[in-house]
């Protein structure tokens, strides 16, 4: 009878056992309180988030994340976090509302149940552990609107992370994670698995955005790369170094241009899942300095923020600001979409209507000096006439001022905001390859080169010649764009091409790329503190400042402006040195995108555009501008505010002319000096010099270049 007794109180001990195990399960003593609560318990006690940090042995960033709900404190910084919000709930508890007492009492868990529970909210001391991030166990919080697009889950840290050495990756958003710093290759790894970077493609024919990484001096060095590069030709790794060796070792391959401030490491695609990372190195120079500002200076917090805007208003980054504009353009018109082979029924690549699809050949006179066309036309240090080569660019003018402009006090500078985006809206350019034509009828409507001699037309010597860059009147026939015949027949003249290169096949390509940019830049202008709706004295006091604002971004603003003057400009890519030799085609020459005769075209358009403004001024109100460059004139003035020479009509802008705004093709103030400060830069370095360049800052450095 007592060994039955025995067996049974044994066998009862082991179940009370496994159900106290079950209870200390429910107890939930691992349990945290939502969010919101944690940041508001906090809060109640008057502790800032790098206070707790600090106590918790976490970054400042980290805190953030627990409190946003973007990322769950892991061992061993959980159990300290949860007993210091144990003390904080104990002292500070949650008001009861209304709405709870008529609910009656809560089922859930909650802080103030939770056992152990300290009586006073006493700050754990620092752990001598490394700090932990934590890979957010979920994607961050976003708030939806109705027009806000679903989150992408494969992206869900957001485009980019900037690595620091501490194995730190600051993401969007505040998010940190870990990150391996063993080696390139686990690096690699890391970024297209755990760390769920990317964005999501801009057309339904197009490629997701692939994960950049941004590596900062401490990354490189924990990594094994050099400070800085020896190879200042090349601007790349040796090809023999080990990092370079533990890549291929893993089978992974690097693009032509190896590894240097911008690289692309890669595999061949694995059927529709694409295998590639981006990477930045910061202490290589890859954040130019005329793009980016001082950004490669900022902390990775601040680095993080500033390339995840741009990212998410633009492109993920994916070189220069150049090549990352021409790039847009392939991202929101691919050349290319899946069609289904009406033979077979597969789905197959097709040409994407509307998009440059595949290389042309350009027209010789569109082809830039070194091209294999002008090789093979004319002999080597050959210097082409205008009858010989299309001439588009910007303008670099600038004249004497006369008796009546000297006795004002002021020059006045005012500058196009985005002027080449705005030239290239809504401007038809051609999509094929260019057909010659002999004596054609000009139609305004077909893109291309045309042979015109516009010597004829004569305008008031005190406005530049809208059909040359340097302002003077032509001498003859010369090979303009579309949109320069096209404003001459707009002036009321005759034109007679005598021969063109035209493109039968067009449409409005960079429409969508405009509207991307224009988009990017409003967007930063009003987080800057100037929207389209301000009138005009408010929209100039916030100019007056507004990089002071935010210098983050001020930065993305630069970095928008240069995506597009860059993207514009690499349309026309010349070779680079390393062997090349003129006559000989370079790499550039086998893109769709390597188009000079949309590139003519969208300069000329912003060089008519700018003409006419002025034309409107000059003849309603007998204003001329004494110098322009570029997308910047200078008039003289009796005051020093744009307010004090543009003219009104009825309280409003003057129709067609300059008009002061924040818009892409408006203007904003661009420098004011003084009429002496001008003639004294005409007495010093002669009338080739052009005020314009120097009318923002007053200061002359060195010689009169060109831009």
């Amino acid at each position: 009878m007592g060994l039955e007794v025995t067996l049974v109180s044994d066998e009862q001990n082991g179940l009370f056992a496994s159900v106290d195990a079950l209870l200390e399960q429910a107890a939930a003593p691992d349990a945290l309180p939502v969010p919101a609560e944690r940041k508001r318990l906090r809060e109640a006690a008057g502790l800032s988030q790098d206070q707790v940090a600090k106590a918790l042995d976490v970054r400042r960033e980290t805190v953030t994340g627990w409190e946003a709900g973007r990322t769950e404190p892991r061992p061993p910084a959980r159990a300290a976090y949860i007993r210091l919000l144990d003390g904080l709930a104990a002292r500070f508890p949650a008001p009861e509302s209304p709405s709870d007492s008529a609910l009656g009492p809560r089922t859930g868990p909650s802080v103030s149940s939770q056992p152990h529970a300290p009586t006073s909210p006493v700050l754990p001391a620092a752990s001598p552990a490394a700090p932990v991030r934590a890979v957010s166990a979920r994607p961050p919080v976003a708030r939806k609107t109705a027009a806000a697009p679903v989150a992408d889950a494969r992206f869900a840290h957001g485009p980019l992370a900037v690595v620091d050495g501490d194995s730190a990756a600051y993401c969007a958003d505040g998010l940190v994670l870990d990150c391996p710093l063993a080696d390139l290759p686990a690096l690699v790894n890391w970024a297209l698995g755990e760390a769920k970077l990317g964005a999501a493609r801009l057309h339904r024919s197009g490629k997701d955005a692939d994960p950049l990484i941004v590596l900062t001096a401490s990354a490189v060095q924990r990594l094994g790369l050099p400070a800085v590069l020896e190879d200042r030709r090349g601007l790349r790794l040796p090809d023999d170094h080990p990092a370079l060796k533990q890549l291929a070792a893993a089978q992974w391959k690097l693009t032509k241009r190896g590894f240097g401030p911008w690289a692309r490491v890669y595999r061949t695609a694995d059927g529709a899942r694409r295998q590639c990372v981006q990477f930045a190195v910061v202490p290589w120079g890859a954040l130019d300095t005329r793009s980016w500002g001082t950004a490669y200076q900022l902390e990775p917090a601040e680095l993080v923020r500033l390339l995840s805007s741009y990212a998410t208003r633009v492109l993920t980054p994916c070189g220069s600001t150049a090549v990352t504009g021409l790039e847009l353009m392939t991202a929101l018109r691919p050349p290319t979409r899946a069609v289904k082979d009406p033979a077979t029924g597969k789905w197959v690549s097709g040409p994407m209507p509307g998009s440059l699809s595949e290389p042309v050949e350009c027209a010789p006179p569109e082809a830039p000096d070194g091209h294999p066309a002008v090789a093979a036309l004319y002999p080597r240090f050959h210097q082409r006439t205008p009858d010989q080569v299309l001439d588009e660019e910007a303008y670099q003018w600038a004249r004497p001022l006369t008796d009546e402009e000297c006795m004002k006090p002021y020059v006045v500078g005012i500058d196009v905001n985005m002027a080449f985006a705005a030239a290239a809206n809504r401007l038809t350019v051609g999509l094929s390859a260019p057909v010659h034509v002999h004596r054609p009828v000009f139609d305004a409507r077909l893109p291309g080169s045309w042979l015109v001699d516009l010597s004829h037309i004569r305008l008031d010597e005190r406005l530049p010649s809208p059909f040359t860059p340097h302002g003077e009147p032509p001498q003859g026939p010369a090979w303009y764009a579309t949109p320069t015949v096209a404003y001459a027949v707009e002036l009321g003249y005759s034109v007679a091409p005598l021969e063109a290169y035209l493109r039968y096949e067009h449409g409005p390509y960079l429409d969508a790329w405009y509207t991307r940019l224009r988009d990017a830049y409003v967007a930063t202008m009003a987080d800057l503190g100037v929207t389209p709706d301000m009138p005009e004295e408010q929209f100039l006091a916030a100019m007056a400042d507004y990089q002071q604002t935010d210098p983050v971004l001020a930065a993305v603003l630069s970095a928008v402006k240069a995506t597009v003057k860059g993207g514009i400009g690499k349309l026309r890519e010349r070779a680079r040195s390393g062997g090349w030799r003129p006559g000989e085609p370079w790499s550039a020459l086998a893109r769709p995108t390597w188009r000079p005769d949309i590139r003519a075209a969208v300069i000329a358009s912003a060089r008519t555009n700018m003409h006419r403004k002025m034309l409107k001024l000059a003849t309603h109100v007998g204003l001329y501008p004494v110098a322009i460059l570029s997308d910047c004139a200078v008039y003289a003035s009796d005051g020093p505010s744009p307010l004090d020479f543009l003219p009104y009509q009825d309280g409003k802008p003057l129709p067609g002319g300059f008009r002061l705004g924040v818009s892409p093709g408006m203007v904003k103030h661009e420098g004011t000096q003084s009429v002496l400060w001008a003639e004294g830069l005409l007495e010093e370095y002669g009338p080739d010099v052009n005020i314009a360049r120097h009318i923002k800052t007053g200061i002359v450095s060195g010689q009169d270049e060109g831009e």
